[in-house]
């Protein structure tokens, strides 16, 4: 099985969404469609948003990590947005957010899902990483950019 958690089907940008409830929609629509998943998006919708109401997830310098774990998948997956406009979000810094990781878990991984969470964040912690994905031209530059692991070591 491939260590990647994104698929260029989840990859979206400049996404118009006005709402965290229309952003966690989006994303659970390209997921299922991504992976085939045989879940209603509201389910994935309420989940997210039930974790949102614990804590935001907006780590920030614009970017958010929503997650939530969900019965009736086999592994971690994610779908990435680079948002069209910010989004307030609620962010540990008070800035509005403009890329959205959105991970799935199954319902009882959370080792695998806080390992995905830890390697989402390392490489979007980083502003480098952060500006290539806010300049990429095209959803397959910025998949590209996401999956490369190699860039963590990069001086």
């Amino acid at each position: 099985m491939s260590n990647t958690l994104f698929t260029p089907e989840s990859v979206v940008i400049d996404l118009n969404a006005s709402s965290q409830k229309q952003l966690f929609q989006e994303m659970a629509l390209r997921l299922i469609a991504a992976n085939e998943l045989d879940i209603a998006a509201r389910d994935i919708v309420a989940a997210a948003m039930e974790r949102e109401r614990l804590g935001s997830t907006g780590v920030g310098n614009g970017v958010a990590l929503p997650h939530a774990r969900i019965a009736g998948i086999d592994r971690v997956m994610a779908g990435f947005a680079r948002l069209a406009d910010t989004m307030e979000f609620d962010s540990v810094d008070g800035r509005p957010v403009d890329l959205v990781a959105f991970l799935l878990a199954p319902e009882d991984a959370a080792g695998a899902h806080l390992r995905a969470l830890a390697r989402v964040s390392r490489k979007l912690r980083r502003e480098e990483n952060r500006a290539r994905l806010r300049s990429a031209p095209d959803t397959e530059s910025v998949f590209i950019i996401l999956s490369d692991d190699s860039v963590q070591q990069a001086a």
